[in-house]
């Protein structure tokens, strides 16, 4: 977990960077938050067990890619495809892979932007590359996914089909809501 722990703060590092130019820039937050979690070991066992991996620590590094996670959000969907080309081209962080939520939303509404990267740790004499994903989202996105995960997964109970509806609905009514204020906004800063 350790190593995780570097690679997550390695990249935060760099993220934070870009955010202090980006809104030295744009004179606006780009981005508006950043925040960094790792997985609990029980976490990372439930999902090996979910996806019928063998529990062991070649499969963990193989096909576990959010162990550690960045979120970043950010106010408007056209900060979400900037800030993934700024990584893409001005990062010293490999990206190994895309999740195109953003453009491609997910059957339950979720709507976002997940890279996974890798970066290099150094371990004493050796050096690991360790996978991170990093998601971005509007602020937006973020309120409808932090609740709908809270209300979905964190719960007992299950969530009725109609609720089920209902939240895909609010999804789509934010995902407009937010290309809105998006389009508001390009009339003053893009």
């Amino acid at each position: 977990m350790l190593i995780y722990e570097k690679a997550m703060l390695q990249v935060k590092a760099e993220l934070e960077g870009f955010q202090t130019a980006l809104k030295d820039f744009y004179e606006y937050d780009v981005i508006n938050t950043i925040n960094c979690r790792i997985k609990t070991p029980e976490s990372i066992i439930q999902k090996m067990k979910r996806k019928n991996y063998d529990l062991n620590y070649k499969e963990l590094i193989g096909n576990v890619n959010d162990v550690a996670g960045i979120r970043i959000t950010c106010p408007f969907k056209s900060d979400v495809l900037r800030i993934k080309d700024i990584i893409e081209r001005d990062s010293n962080i490999e990206i190994l892979e895309v999740k195109d939520y953003f453009h491609t939303p997910k059957k339950s509404g979720y709507s976002g932007l997940h890279i996974i990267v890798q970066t290099p740790v150094n371990i004493g004499d050796t050096t690991a590359q360790v996978k991170i994903e990093i998601q971005i989202r509007t602020m937006a996105m973020d309120f409808w996914s932090t609740t709908e995960h809270k209300i979905k997964y964190k719960t007992k109970n299950a969530l009725s089909q109609l609720d089920s509806i209902r939240m895909i609905l609010y999804a789509k009514i934010i995902n407009k809501l937010d290309e809105k204020i998006t389009k508001i906004n390009s009339k003053y800063i893009d």
